[in-house]
């Protein structure tokens, strides 16, 4: 029981720190002004037209996805998952300490900011293998994509490419309505679709870190990103 005690405190403490590995990744990705990652693109577009940060776009947006679970699930949903608000919160804070933390990063030539762009993808897929390999709470893009899967009966990858193209599409036109051009998307929002996830199934299936986190939550190996 003890152990058990143990391995389930140790679980949150690598899901937490996962989802802040997470937040600075999306601000290295963001930093490298090539465009951000999907996921952040619509909240990017929205601060870099209206005073609230980038944090904060993230964290009404998050909200958006939290409130929509259940109304998807109905008696399906499993109230654990409303602590989902608490990671909204430290996850979208993060953004904005980590973008103030590398407010000296203004990369100067298309060679550095892909430079930038890689790191901040590299990153990003750690923070997503560390997060997802405790098996404890589901992230709110993922909680949605997960409750418009069991919703509509299809595969959760073919939601999950859904999803993202919507978010690119809400952004692009958001920032043609905004600023009549592309801001805040680009090559990079492309880039970081594409690499993200090899990122996490190289870490999946080769770091000695990622297969003990799984461990701990009973699983033999981490979970594969297809």
């Amino acid at each position: 029981m003890e152990k058990m005690k143990n391995n389930t405190a140790k679980r949150y403490l690598f899901f937490l720190i996962g989802i802040l590995i997470n937040a600075f990744g999306v601000a290295l990705i963001t930093k490298a002004a090539l465009g951000t990652s999907p996921i952040s693109s619509v909240p990017y577009v929205l601060s870099l037209r209206f005073t609230p940060t980038l944090g904060a776009f993230t964290f009404v947006m998050n909200l958006i996805f939290i409130i929509l679970q259940p109304v998807l699930l109905r008696r399906d949903y499993q109230p654990i998952q409303l602590l989902q608000i608490v990671v909204n919160i430290v996850f979208s804070w993060f953004i904005d300490v980590s973008m103030n933390l590398l407010g000296w990063l203004e990369p100067q030539n298309i060679a550095v900011e892909l430079i930038v762009l890689l790191l901040g993808c590299a990153v990003l897929g750690f923070g997503i293998s560390v997060e997802v390999a405790p098996d404890v709470l589901l992230v709110p893009g993922e909680g949605l994509v997960g409750a418009l899967t069991a919703a509509s009966g299809r595969r959760f990858g073919s939601v999950k490419v859904a999803f993202d193209v919507t978010l690119v599409l809400i952004s692009l036109t958001l920032s043609l309505l905004f600023f009549h051009r592309l801001n805040g998307l680009g090559l990079g929002t492309v880039i970081s679709a594409l690499l993200v996830g090899r990122f996490v199934n190289l870490y999946n299936s080769r770091l000695p870190l990622i297969a003990h986190i799984a461990r701990l939550a009973h699983k033999p190996d981490a979970a594969k990103t297809e």
